[in-house]
């Protein structure tokens, strides 16, 4: 027998191994199908449309038969009075993001991993669950009714002698709002996470610490907080991938004219140019521009999780 007959003898045992092994697990590879529909669907195809940020998009003449224009709409963008603001807009939001959003899910899993009462563990946990599953219309809608003139907020300032605010026509309060309502939305159902990863630590881990004296605070910052350490570099190298760029929809219910110098940011400057503008080429530049150094963030951001710790994404 040849070498090319035993080469194409073992192809041929390899494919029929691979499709023995898809056809026993076809209920799992079936449970993929839609997953991979959706970011097919909804996340390469429409990187179709991404060329309209190099061409003069007309409607009529469709995406190929617009004229070329090259990098033209970047430039505009990037001489843009308004493009330091954005940036600053969004890199703070995020900043301020990842300094209390981020931490406090993984706080909140090792604080209930220490409760004793199962009762109360799970209390807690549907409670603090409960604000993911409410739309933000809703939860900017609270958010408005609590902040109002007349909502409880200014009623308590009110009752204990100080004047009211109209916290949403202050552009100093904008961040600190969008921040505390992102925590109170999203701290308990980002934490399921992170209890996943501590439910999979070694007890005897924990005997071993026991007999070495150390008590349960001990445990949870030698023991339970370095065994979830590769789930939290990775949470965070993708939150650093995100650092360009801040949801719309939530900015646009609360945001006014009054709070722009804060709250605009470069998604709801491309809603306002994109949709509400009809400049479709121009804010395609600036959703690609943003996207590409949202890549550039999460590449920086997994190397050097590469260099200084074995845990990164790639």
């Amino acid at each position: 027998m040849t070498g090319n007959q035993v080469t194409v003898n073992d192809r041929r045992v390899q494919r029929h191994k691979l499709w023995a092994h898809i056809w026993n697990h076809r209920y799992l590879y079936g449970m993929l199908v839609l997953p991979v529909l959706y970011y097919i669907i909804f996340c390469y195809w429409p990187m179709y449309g991404v060329q309209i940020a190099f061409r003069k998009y007309n409607a009529r003449l469709g995406v190929w038969g617009s004229p070329w224009v090259g990098l033209e709409y970047f430039q505009e963008y990037l001489l843009d009075p308004y493009f330091w603001k954005l940036v600053r807009n969004t890199l703070l939001l995020n900043v301020y993001s990842l300094i209390f959003s981020f931490p406090a899910p993984i706080l909140l899993a090792l604080l209930l991993n220490e409760v004793r009462s199962s009762f109360f563990k799970k209390f807690v946990q549907s409670v603090s669950y409960l604000p993911h599953f409410i739309s933000t219309v809703v939860v900017c809608g609270m958010v408005v009714n609590f902040l109002a003139n007349s909502g409880p907020i200014n009623d308590v300032l009110d009752s204990m002698g100080f004047e009211r605010v109209q916290f949403l026509m202050k552009p100093e309060f904008f961040r600190t709002i969008y921040i505390a309502s992102g925590v109170w939305q999203n701290v308990g159902w980002s934490s399921i996470i992170y209890f996943a990863a501590i439910s999979g630590v070694d007890p005897q881990q924990y005997e071993a610490a026991i007999i070495d004296g150390a008590g349960r605070f001990k445990q949870a910052i030698h023991v339970t907080l370095p065994a979830i350490i590769p789930t939290i570099t990775i949470m965070l190298i993708m939150a650093v991938g995100g650092m360009m760029s801040v949801g719309y929809e939530k900015i646009i219910l609360l945001y006014n004219g009054s709070t722009y110098e804060t709250a605009d940011v470069i998604s709801t400057y491309v809603y306002r140019r994109g949709i509400e503008g009809g400049s479709y080429s121009y804010s395609t530049a600036v959703g690609l521009f943003q996207s590409v150094i949202g890549l550039l963030f999460i590449w920086g951001a997994n190397k050097f999780s590469a260099t200084v710790s074995e845990n990164s994404l790639w």
